[in-house]
This record gives structure tokens, sequence and C-alpha cells, in this order.
């Protein structure tokens, strides 16, 4: 049973199973961007952060009810509530009892045949976007809720499950988030005990898990500062180790656009974890503890950036592996459409020399991008140029049909605009003429409409360049775009001046037939030329959507993290190639039915385990 019959089923679910968000699509587009514009007007007279520390918050423990234990896994998941097949197909993977995982990576070295048992997190963290496109109670009940719950409805050692908001939790001002995570509601199996947007769980062997809430990249506020400086550096002690969870790598965007952006984590790591104001004498003392990993989502990839130590050979080559690094991971693979990284930098110094900081580390510490990302370089590049390839499957217009409509309507609208122009003018130059002359005029008049409004376009474009001298993708990008699609509509006016119509058809079914010349002209080859346009960014929003405009739903992953006996932490990056597409209907321990997958696709490591001691 395939995800559009599953919703002929929605009564007995309990939620709606929905496809992929089209990001393309204009209605989706517009919706959108209507409500990320009204959350970051509005999040700045009304931050919820602020109201919430009316609410009783305390520390976490995990794995719940075990106070003693020495050991733990954790699943840590991002990016994961958008269409049903991904959702749920991740879903059900973390809520395997037991992973049996072939040791090795591909190209590893590592030895053996016997595979990897790596069991059940007893807690997952959640780590941002936990509903596409924009968040409402309906959203997530359908794009997560429902999903998880039918996964996992019921287990014998119910697992612990946090969250953190990313971006798009944010867009209702993060109502809906606060509803379904800090209102201890279980969601199947899984139970939550939080009771903010933000989090602090203390692990076994003195490690320690943070969630920080940076509302849209902002800084941090004031009730959620005092909430981490009590619980957690009061109890921090020497060689204690942390795990920062943050919505967005902000450490990649310090490289890419933003030398700040990086400046709040920073101060973070400087303030409340290494630091801390003693009690009794007011002044800051070092905790001797240390974030020996930062993880992360919001891009929709697998990436990871280790640090260099001072014995490290010089040079820009991959670090050998070294418990003793501190490590930056990026996972965003719990749904979402898969993003690119192949343009990812190759080090990153942190904080970069250009952030605006009165106290910083000095010199930077440097952070190099590991060899292996996913997806790796190669096929990376392979998929973004599925947008404008018609056979890949993940063409534009197949992907976004609501952009192809569009695109169809504005080039026949724009052929009828500039026809009528056109002769209204020739009917004040020639009065009678203008009726009956065709083709070859409307051709010429759309001709110096379409490169009137192209060539004004240019020039705003080199304005806006001169006024916001900033690094970014071309301002004149968009000129390009029209003027390539310009190009398209006068192909589709070239080609209906040269189809020989017979003389005694009306003008009016000649009209229209030129319409809808325009209007598959525009929708075809229209979108086509906007996808190349689209394929040739190099950097800034533009080059995003060539991975965003497909919607990809396979190759979607999660961490799985194992705290040992004696404290050793060990990260194992794990993928499906592909997701889950057939489903069977089946009676649920909760009543009414759940879908239940035909069969789960494989899981691998993406690369070999990565080892991290407590200790720096």
């Amino acid at each position: 049973m395939k995800a559009r019959e599953l919703r002929g089923h929605a009564d007995e679910l309990g939620f709606t199973p929905q496809e992929q968000v089209r990001w393309l699509a204009p209605r989706e587009l517009g919706r959108t961007a209507v409500k990320a514009l009204l959350a970051a007007v509005f999040a700045g007279y009304a931050d919820k952060r602020e109201f919430q520390k009316v609410l009783e918050a305390g520390l976490l423990d995990a794995p719940l009810g075990k106070p003693d234990a020495r050991e733990i896994w954790i699943d840590y998941v991002a990016d994961l509530g958008d269409g049903f097949d991904a959702t749920s197909t991740v879903a059900w993977t973390l809520a395997q009892e037991e992973l049996a995982v072939p040791p090795g990576s591909p190209g590893s070295a590592v030895a053996g045949d016997a595979p990897l048992r790596l069991r059940r997190g007893s807690l997952l963290v959640l780590g941002g976007d936990e509903v596409y496109p924009a968040a409402s109670a309906t959203g997530y009940e359908d794009r997560m809720k429902g999903p998880y719950r039918a996964a996992l409805p019921e287990a014998a050692d119910p697992p612990l499950l946090v969250a953190l908001p990313g971006n798009h939790d944010w867009y209702d001002g993060l109502t809906a988030f606060l509803r379904m995570f800090t209102q201890q509601r279980p969601i199947g199996a899984w139970r939550t005990r939080q009771t903010r947007s933000y989090f602090c769980v203390r692990l076994p062997e003195r490690w320690w898990l943070v969630g920080l809430d940076s509302q849209l990249g902002s800084y941090f506020d004031d009730p959620q500062l005092r909430y981490f400086e009590e619980h957690l550096s009061a109890n921090l002690r020497g060689g204690d180790g942390v795990i920062v969870c943050s919505a967005e790598p902000t450490w990649l965007a310090s490289a890419d656009r933003n030398a700040d952006a990086f400046n709040a984590l920073h101060w973070f790591d400087r303030n409340i974890i290494r630091t801390r104001v003693d009690r009794d004498t007011g002044e800051r003392v070092p905790t001797h503890a240390a974030v020996r990993l930062w993880l992360t989502g919001d891009r929709h990839h697998y990436a990871r950036y280790a640090e260099r130590l001072p014995g490290d050979p010089s040079g820009t080559g991959v670090p050998a592996p070294d418990p003793r690094r501190r490590q930056m991971v990026t996972c965003g693979m719990g749904g979402a459409y898969l993003a690119a990284t192949h343009r990812l930098p190759a080090a990153l110094p942190l904080p970069p020399r250009g952030a605006r900081l009165r106290e910083r580390d000095d010199p930077p510490v440097e952070f190099a991008r590991m060899g292996t990302t996913y997806p790796d370089a190669a096929l990376s590049r392979r998929l973004a140029r599925g947008i404008a390839v018609p056979w890949s499957g993940h063409w534009l217009p197949w992907r976004n049909l609501g952009f192809a409509q569009l695109a169809a309507v504005l080039h026949a609208v724009v052929y009828l605009l500039s026809s009528f122009l056109f002769s209204v003018a020739e009917g004040v130059l020639r009065p009678g003429d203008a009726v009956r002359r065709a083709g070859l005029d409307d051709f010429w008049g759309f001709a110096a409409v379409c490169l009137g409004v192209a060539g004004g376009l240019l020039v705003l474009g080199f304005l806006g360049r001169l006024l916001r001298r900033r690094r970014a993708a071309p301002p004149s990008g968009p000129a390009v775009a029209v003027l390539a699609q310009a190009v398209v509509a006068l192909a589709a006016l070239a080609v209906t001046v040269a189809i020989p119509f017979p003389s005694f058809w009306d003008r009016w079914v000649v009209l229209l037939l030129c319409l809808a010349v325009a209007a598959v002209m525009g929708a075809v080859v229209g979108s086509g030329v906007f996808a190349l346009w689209v394929l040739s960014a190099t950097g800034g929003e533009v080059a995003e959507w060539q991975m965003s405009g497909q919607s990809i739903e396979d190759h979607k992953g999660f961490l799985r993290l194992h705290i040992a006996p004696g404290g050793d932490l060990t990260v194992h990056p794990l993928v499906l190639e592909t997701v889950c597409r057939d489903w069977d209907l089946r009676d649920a321990p909760y009543g009414g039915k759940r879908p239940v997958p035909a069969g789960l696709p494989t899981v691998r490591l993406i690369e070999d385990p990565v080892v991290i001691s407590r200790g720096a």
C-alpha cells in the first residue's frame, strides 16, 4: 500500500500521511515565506523564551529510572517531519530494538565480518525542524507524531525523548512545539520530560547533553542562561564531557557569509561550560570541563569537522583519528530533502578572525573537514544536476508541478499583454491595420517588452550590488533568469508565427492556439531554462535550490551514540540508501490501525565509528 492509499485510512490511523514538501511550488513557497517573515518580525516583540521562565524546569537524567547506569545508547535525528515515506522509514529504523550493521564503511580499513550490534537508544534527541514546512498542531500530528507513535507504540523500557526547536518550529512563534514536547505527553513509547524549549540531561560516566534554543539565530535569553548556570555550570567537575546540540551549524555559516554566526555558541562555551561565577567570591573560575562534541542538523547531509591538535603536522591534510579531538558533526538527514556537500569549506578557524567578540580564543582553534561526507562530493554533484535533467526523476517541473503551472500562466499572460500593447501602438500609428496584422508584429513588440523589463532588472541589480556591497550570489542573477525566460517566450512566439494557420480560421481561435503554445512552452521549456539557471549558481540561496527543488526522499540517516563504562563516547553515523514505499495496514496496540513497512532498507555506516574521550 502506497502513502497516497494510506491517506484514505486517516481516521483509522489517527493522522494523515503527507507527501514530501515541494519547496519550489509557488503556493508552498509563498505560504512558508509569509510565516517565516511573521515569525522574524514578531519574535523580537513577543519572545516566547522569555515567558518560559514561569515554567518549572529541572535537570533531566537518562536513562530513565536507572540512576546507577554505567553506559547509555543515544539516538540523534534532525530535520525529520517531512514526507511520510522518509520520516516513517527513519522512525521504524530507530525503533528497532537492535541494529546489525556491517563493521566497516565503504573503503574503510576495519577488519572483521561480525556485524556491529547497536542497541536502540535509551534517549532520543530530536535536533530541530521536527515539522515542515511550518509548525502547526496538525503538521506535527501528521508529519512527526503519527509516524513515530506507529513505529514504537510500546516498549519494556520506555526511552526518554528531548527536542530542540529549529527555524521551522519557530514559524508559529513556538506555540505548537511547546504543546507537543513540553507537556509530558508520550509520543508512542517515547517519554517527554522537558518543560521548556531547551534542556540539560545528565548522562552516565560524567557526560552532559545540552540542547540550546537560539530562536531563529538570535541571542540566548536570560531565563535560558540562568537555567544552564544553575543546572549545568554549577554541577560541572574537572574532566566532565559535554555534548552541545544546536539547531544550526553556525560554524559553517561563519565561514560562508557571516563571521559573527558562531559568536553565541563560542560565548556559551567560554562562559557556561569552561568557566562559571563563584558564588562566594563573585569571580569567574574555570570548571575544567569541555565541550567534546557539537551536534546539529539544519543542513540535510552528514559532515564532520575534527579539531587540529598542537602536535599535528602542518598543512591541510585530513587529521588522523585521535580520541582527544573535539568534533563538530552535522547530520540533518531524518526525513527532509537531501542537501549537497561539494561546497563545504575544508577548514574552519573558530572563531574566525573577523568575528566581533570582546573575549575570544586566540589563536582560533582550527577544525578540519574529514574525508567522508554524505553524500560524497561526486554523488552530491551528480544529484544536484538532477534538477535540470528531465530523465533524472527529479526534474524541477516534475517535482514542483505548481511551478510549471505558474510558468505556463505567466508566459501566456505576457504573450497576451505584449500582443495587446503592440497592437494598440500599431493602431495609433496606422489606424485600421492593427487588427489585421498578425504574428511578426506581435513578436517584435513582445521582444521589446521583454528586453526592456530584463534591462531594467539588470540596472536594478547593479544598483543593488553597489548599495549592499556584501558577499553573496550576484544580484543580477534574477535579471539573467528573466532574460532566459524572455528568450523562451520569444521562441514561443516564433513558433506561433511559423505555424501556417488556415486563413479562414477566426482570429480568436488563432489567439487561443497561440496562447496554448506559449503556455506549454512556458511550462516545459521555461521551467527547464529556469532549472538550468539554478544549476549554474555556485553559491548563495539559489545554489541551495539545486537540492531543495528536487525534494529527494532517499538517502536518510541518523547518529547512534554509545557512552561506554570508562567514559569513551563512540559516534556511529548511519545511512539508509533508500526509503520504504510499500506499507501494510495492521492493528495498532493503542487502537485503530498503524502502517507497517513491508521491508526496511539496509542500514550501513557512513564512516568508521568515531571515538571521543571524555577528557580533553
